[in-house]
């Protein structure tokens, strides 16, 4: 699987999550931090999303 840059809506579309719950679980350490792309912009790298999710338990 190849790495690549996700956007915050990206990142909301695949896990589900609002863009505050998203931040409250960065600041909590439970969710990945994004990383900085440029002054205004941040992403997170796909490949650690896909774990993240995938470590999440079955409901």
């Amino acid at each position: 699987m190849t790495d690549r840059i996700l956007r915050q809506k990206d990142v909301q579309d695949i896990t589900g999550l609002s863009r505050s719950t998203i931040y409250r679980h960065v600041n909590a350490g439970t969710f990945p931090a994004p990383i900085q792309l440029t002054d205004r912009l941040i992403g997170w790298r796909s490949t650690i999303i896909s774990d993240w999710v995938a470590d999440r338990p079955e409901v």
